[in-house]
């Protein structure tokens, strides 16, 4: 693996999110195998419903053994070195919104070879970035994040709508995909940093 800015990114994110799902199996009381395997969810469910969804078998995590070792790495890592690493929480977020700009891009990507319409493929694009919170929430019986507190899927759709704005120009597709990490990284270090959410809607029950 050519270690470039995208790949370091793309390593560090795969981190991050792998730690996110071994924290939250620790949360959970689960043993060591079950941390293990929560850590794999976030790190590469959402790609893996992406290539599903797309028929590009097998998925991509399965010829990649870089990625297996980082996210073991990052569920032992969790075990052993929690509350030190918990400490480091600000840069774990810091990768993680990396990690969902690069992601974010790779899914966009993918769709245009595939040969799918912008629409599809920033859906796809979201998919990679955020669907594997979504299974690791799911699979731990906890409401998704994604769906009531965290913005996520906005600044994936923001960065998604700016890539096909920026490629449209004419910008150097290398500058393009920067540019819109930066764009997605940004948006969600904001909502992190001012705890941006977006309005809930519910049904008000106390008047029937």
């Amino acid at each position: 693996m050519e270690l470039n800015f995208l790949t370091i990114i793309d390593l560090f994110g795969t981190f991050a999110f792998a730690l996110s799902g071994a924290f939250a199996a620790m949360e959970k009381k689960l043993d060591p195998f079950g941390v293990i395997i929560m850590a794999f969810v976030p790190a590469i469910g959402g790609g893996s419903v992406r290539d599903i969804l797309i028929g590009d078998l097998p998925v991509a995590w399965l010829s990649n053994n870089i990625t297996i070792g980082i996210i073991i790495a990052a569920a032992v890592s969790a075990m052993f070195f929690g509350s030190l690493l918990r400490k480091f929480d600000p840069l774990l977020e810091a990768f993680d919104a990396l990690g969902l700009g690069l992601f974010t891009i790779v899914g966009i990507e993918k769709g245009i070879l595939h040969g799918y319409p912008p629409g599809i493929c920033i859906s796809l694009g979201i998919f990679t970035g955020c669907f594997g919170g979504v299974l690791r929430d799911v699979i731990l019986n906890n409401v998704p994040l994604l769906f009531h507190k965290e913005i996520y899927a906005s600044a994936c759709i923001l960065g998604g709508i700016s890539y096909y704005l920026l490629s449209w120009i004419g910008i150097d597709q290398a500058l393009v995909n920067i540019i819109c990490i930066a764009i997605i990284f940004a948006i969600r270090m904001m909502a992190i940093r001012y705890h941006w959410s977006l309005p809930a809607i519910y049904l008000d029950r106390s008047n029937r």
